[in-house]
């Protein structure tokens, strides 16, 4: 998410190689385990793979991610190399059948990406170009955009905004005529007794006469106190209870966000059938208590980073909040969407449905699960919630509908139509209860009412368009494509998931496609 003050959310710090081409080594950062079997097995193929595409001279592919169907079908997602030069905007998904048959390629922006790669300017002219006081580092790339390849620089400056929250602006400059082609920012503005969930249980490790908040997979919780940098302390305890419900208590805090993560990670195993953010079975690191009363939290391409909150005293660890940082680890990982444009609202928007598909699943009597991002963390200091999934303008900024306008608007806002789709298509259109929260979700220009085909069905349907259909730079007329396909894979195409996922696509104004149930 951005910045969690008020109006706003979370925030996501996506990781991008910098100074080198992509590389095997890079397809699962450090730390997180080795690729999974498939990506294995697919990596060794991606000669015969690019040739089969019809890929030019000197391209070269590193697989990202696999997705196998129960029928063997494989789903690969692929980066792009040219001349040993990472291209941006290059990623590919391919399905093919068990037997290998190609049947379909989604290009992000264009299969050609060959251009002279022979620089006009030097790195330190790009940097210069970039109004980069200081860098972090430059590398040679290609820019892959719909208007066609540019051979570019990645000019990668690193600080600290003076609300807190960490920066990594990236400035792509032409590296012929020093125009700036694209600017964005990796970091947008993310048995205990819990301060927001009750009691709860909690994977711990025995360690020393002591225990360590680190559960079997990995995931572990550490305390910053305060800092803005590092790894944190990692958090012990003699007894093994954790936290007392309140602020009084360090603990307390981790305690949420460790449950968060946990419960995160089972979501996505159990359900989704994804073994954690990186597909690996290795948990993530959870730093709580970080700066001084920061509002926000955020993911940062390795971990999860809370804030206490106005006056520290309501730390960002609320369930939903945690599965809205992780899974903006799982869009990474996938789909990449990039953080501005219709692929920024997509972006912001699933890690909103799959952190209210976390509430859900935890099943807490403490906080059950509803439509609402943020409500027990009173970002707005009046006890509102920061987002409504059923009528997403009752925050006074977000999109119901789709318009042609949406990309121009702040990922946070222009997520509202998709969120917007989520609640229709899981629960319908109209006025409802959901576990004691009253809904009322209207259908944009005349649209006829939706018929919900329940949030679980959605909740698939939304995963595995983000997992096998959509690229990097994706809109909301290839989240419709890409949906509705899945739908019919997941539920055949006459199936009343079918039919909702459509319905309620014609219900936020997204214009239809080739796609039909």
């Amino acid at each position: 998410m951005k910045k969690l003050s008020a109006g706003m959310a979370f925030g996501v710090v996506v990781a991008a190689a910098v100074a080198t081409p992509f590389s095997a080594a890079q397809a699962v950062p450090a730390g997180h385990g080795a690729p999974a079997p498939a990506v294995a097995a697919e990596q060794a193929k991606v000669a015969d793979a690019a040739r089969a595409l019809g890929l030019g001279a000197g391209q070269a592919l590193q697989v990202k991610g696999v997705v196998t169907d129960p029928d063997g079908t494989r789903h690969v997602r692929y980066e792009r190399t040219y001349q040993g030069l990472r291209v941006i905007g290059g990623d590919l998904v391919v399905e093919r059948s068990a037997a290998g048959a190609t049947r379909s390629v989604r290009w992000n922006a264009t299969k050609a990406v060959d251009v002279a790669t022979s620089p006009a300017l030097s790195a330190g002219q790009a940097r210069s170009a970039a109004r980069a006081a200081t860098t972090s580092g430059s590398a040679l790339v290609v820019y892959a955009a719909d208007s066609g390849p540019r051979l570019a620089y990645d000019v990668v400056s690193e600080g600290v905004r003076a609300d807190q929250t960490p920066s990594r602006l990236h400035t792509i400059v032409d590296a012929r005529s020093g125009a700036t082609l694209d600017r964005y920012d990796d970091i947008v503005e993310g048995t205990g007794a819990s301060q927001y969930s009750g009691s709860v249980a909690l994977g711990t490790t025995p360690s020393g006469g002591s225990f360590q908040l680190k559960d079997a997979v990995g995931n572990y919780t550490t305390d910053l106190n305060g800092a803005t940098t590092g790894t944190g302390t990692q958090f012990t305890d003699a007894d093994d209870v954790w936290g007392n419900g309140s602020v009084s208590s360090r603990q307390t805090a981790a305690v949420d966000a460790h449950y968060g993560a946990e419960k995160t990670f089972d979501y996505y195993k159990n359900v989704q059938g994804r073994n954690g953010i990186w597909d690996t079975g290795v948990g993530a690191r959870s730093r709580v208590h970080y700066g001084n009363a920061y509002n926000n939290a955020f993911w940062d391409g390795t971990q999860m980073t809370y804030g206490d909150g106005a006056g520290n005293a309501k730390p960002l660890t609320a369930i939903d909040v945690a599965g809205h940082e992780m899974s903006h680890g799982v869009t990474e990982n996938t789909a990449g969407l990039v953080y501005r444009g219709d692929a920024g609202g997509l972006n912001e928007a699933t890690s909103d449905i799959f952190g209210t598909a976390v509430e859900f699943y935890a099943n807490s009597a403490v906080d059950p699960g509803d439509y609402l991002i943020g409500e027990k963390i009173d970002i707005n200091g009046n006890g509102t919630p920061l987002r409504y999934m059923d009528k997403p303008s009752k925050d006074g900024r977000s999109q119901d509908c789709w318009t042609t306008g949406t990309r121009n608007l702040d990922p946070h806002y222009s997520s509202g139509p998709l969120n917007h789709w989520f609640f229709l298509a899981s629960e319908g259109s109209g006025a409802r209860t959901v576990n004691g929260v009253a809904y009322n979700s209207p259908t944009c220009g005349g649209a006829p009412a939706v018929t919900g085909a329940g949030r679980t069905n959605i909740e698939k349907v939304w995963y595995r368009t983000l997992s096998t259909k959509l690229t990097s730079r994706s809109d909301y007329k290839a989240a419709r494509e890409g949906a509705i396909a899945s739908a019919k894979e997941l539920y055949g195409a006459g199936s009343p998931t079918c039919v909702a996922v459509k319905s309620a696509f014609d219900a936020i104004a997204v214009p239809s496609g080739s796609q039909t149930c």
